[in-house]
């Protein structure tokens, strides 16, 4: 069985971006200790022993002095290129028309901008899309969660769900190529945009699991988050 990881990194990151301003870089290319993010989420695939390849989705215009560092950092598996969509579901789907696959072979799809995530997560998505075919990472929500209606003066609660129905949604998603594929082929045929790779399946009619993920498995999406990523890529400095 081969594990393929698609990386989705073609965004342009406007929440990075300073008040009433453009971010000066993409946020994936922002830099943690001297490494860029998205160096750092490829350094924790490659490191993994069931993954077989990895292709990254790119904007061509953005592309170059990454790959000149990547080409650098010599990572122990191959990196494959392909050109970024408008939106990330179409960045993974040109990735799927790219890759050669068998049904049954596991796809993980991961967030450019996660580069904390673990083995032990990895491991867990795998081992659970092999079985089940479809299987994301997450964490139970720890805030109160409300419904609520916008208006004009703003919003209104309308209802108060049950946190032990709520998990926070983490990548890597993973899933049987064949079950991806067909999913990611009808929304497409249907013009529907989806907000992940699981809203897709879900859609097809396939049921998705939930394996725990870890708090530290942070998505890194405004200036905010950086100070947090700043300690932690110390702390894994430590640890290395």
């Amino acid at each position: 069985m081969n594990v393929i990881v698609i990386i989705p990194a073609a965004g342009l990151g406007t929440r990075m971006a300073p008040a009433g301003g453009r971010p000066q870089t993409s946020k994936q290319y922002s830099e943690l200790g001297g490494v860029p993010i998205l160096l750092q989420t490829l350094r924790k695939f490659a490191a993994a022993p069931r993954v077989t390849e990895i292709y990254l989705a790119l904007r061509q215009a953005e592309s170059k002095a990454f790959l000149e560092r990547l080409k650098a950092d010599k990572l122990p598996k191959s990196v494959h290129v392909v050109e970024g969509g408008e939106n990330r579901q179409q960045s993974v789907a040109n990735a799927l028309a790219t890759v050669k696959a068998a049904d049954d072979d596991i796809v993980l799809v991961h967030d450019a901008v996660r580069p904390f995530v673990d083995q032990e997560t990895i491991e867990h998505v795998i081992d659970a899309a092999s079985r089940y075919g479809a299987a994301i990472a997450g964490v139970p929500a720890v805030d109160t969660i409300k419904q609520v209606e916008r208006t004009a003066e703003g919003a209104v609660i309308r209802a108060t769900i049950p946190r032990a129905q709520i998990v926070m949604a983490q990548t890597p998603q993973g899933f049987r190529y064949g079950v991806l594929k067909k999913a990611v082929d009808e929304a497409e045929r249907d013009g529907f945009i989806g907000t992940d790779e699981s809203s897709l399946v879900e859609r097809s009619g396939h049921e998705v699991v939930v394996v725990m993920g870890s708090p530290k498995n942070m998505k890194i999406t405004t200036l905010g988050d950086m100070e947090l990523a700043e300690f932690y890529a110390r702390q894994e400095g430590r640890q290395a």
